[in-house]
């Protein structure tokens, strides 16, 4: 995961590597997610109160109170100021976006935002410009915290803010957030359909670029159950303390999912950069697989990784000037990708191959799914391994 980059939003990237942590560092990073995780709880406890009083409670008065709260109190005012502000940012931000989901009725579950418990939330400090600063390839922190960095590359351009945090496996990460630096890539003048599915996580319009099941979860099945047997001989009683076994059979357990995870990552991106490379405008099927947690293809979907898939060609094409169409994913396997005609009926998922009764055209389902993107995406299905844009041959005469 080390030097991973990853789009931010409005403009920016963030940059992923591993820190190396000693002693001394761990325990102060530990006393800082410490205070931070007692302002966020009392953040949760005033905007409770002020939520049942009708009156409101936004940022400047959470301000007011950390000031407050650290003239008074010596163990958080020991403290770096500058996470203790961004976890008021934090809780402020997460607040708005769960009334606007409630608003717009997106989860069943939308409330504001709840305590963090000790020995349940992972540490993650966010440190501003005048936070943190980078000394002789080492990354220091307010509060005098020192932590060495693994460089596997450079970073673009100078950061605009770090967070600091602790997965769930026990790793420490520095997250630089910088400013996204576009890289141009030649024009091909070719276009290509994306189709998602599960037998194949991507279908495309050309054979060269189909992306098949790569079934890095299926291929560490055995290791896995062998964990999961391993902490269920070991799981304590209810009220009992956990064994050093147990806890050592769950970190196994986190470490293989940690390797899995790389693994469809580093296969999603890899895919992308091919695709990007090789076209110019890539129409895919704005698919949201959600819905195949409730069917009996769960494992498989999930073990595809069609959404990591699809938001890594995303961001690989927003960084290199590709033109990416998202096309709404309603009756793409019923249309035709030659004529145009729809079926009356659905398909069943056991017929693979779609057969046309207005214009005869025969082609396997997911290839005529990765057709009707170009359609639906206004490109020009024939000759798609060489087809250009629409309008490109115009734009070059001029």
């Amino acid at each position: 995961m080390a030097g991973v980059r990853e789009a931010d939003g409005g403009g920016h990237a963030r940059y992923t590597y591993r820190l190396r942590v000693s002693a001394t560092a761990r325990t102060a990073l530990e006393a800082e997610w410490g205070r931070c995780r007692w302002v966020w709880n009392e953040c949760v406890a005033r905007s409770k109160k002020a939520h049942a009083e009708g009156e409101p409670c936004g940022p400047a008065r959470l301000d007011r109170m950390l000031t407050q709260a650290r003239a008074v109190t010596p163990w958080l005012a020991a403290g770096a100021s500058v996470p203790q502000q961004q976890i008021i940012r934090d809780f402020a931000a997460s607040g708005a976006k769960a009334l606007e989901d409630l608003k717009d009725r997106l989860t069943r579950r939308a409330g504001m935002p709840r305590h963090k418990k000790k020995h349940e939330a992972d540490p993650t400090l966010n440190y501003t410009r005048h936070g943190f600063r980078l000394k002789d390839g080492r990354l220091h922190l307010a509060g005098g915290i020192v932590l060495t960095v693994v460089w596997s590359r450079p970073l673009p351009a100078e950061p605009s803010s770090v967070r600091v945090y602790r997965d769930h496996v026990g790793h420490w990460y520095a997250s630089f957030v910088v400013p996204a630096l576009l890289e141009p890539l030649p024009s091909t003048g070719a276009v290509i359909g994306i189709d998602w599915g599960v037998k194949e996580t991507a279908t495309t319009t050309s054979d060269a670029h189909d992306l098949p099941h790569a079934q890095h979860g299926q291929r560490s099945q055995a290791e896995l159950g062998r964990y999961d047997r391993m902490m269920a001989r070991r799981r304590p009683k209810k009220g009992q303390a956990a064994s050093k076994g147990y806890r050592e059979a769950k970190r196994w357990r986190a470490k293989a999912y940690a390797k899995i995870a790389r693994q469809r990552q580093d296969t999603a991106r890899k895919w992308a950069k091919k695709v990007v490379r090789d076209h110019d405008v890539i129409a895919v099927e704005d698919f949201r697989p959600k819905f195949l947690a409730r069917t009996s293809m769960a494992r498989k979907a999930a073990d595809a990784a069609i959404g990591a898939t699809k938001q890594a060609l995303i961001e690989m094409g927003r960084k290199h000037a590709r033109d990416v169409r998202l096309v709404h994913p309603a009756h793409t396997t019923m249309d035709c990708g030659s004529c145009g005609a729809r079926t009356k009926h659905a398909l069943p998922l056991s017929e693979r191959t779609y057969t046309c009764t207005a214009c005869g055209a025969v082609c396997p389902r997911d290839k005529n799914s990765a057709r009707v993107m170009l359609v639906r995406a206004g490109l020009d299905p024939a000759g798609v391994e060489g087809a250009r844009p629409p309008g490109a041959l115009l734009q070059e005469a001029a």
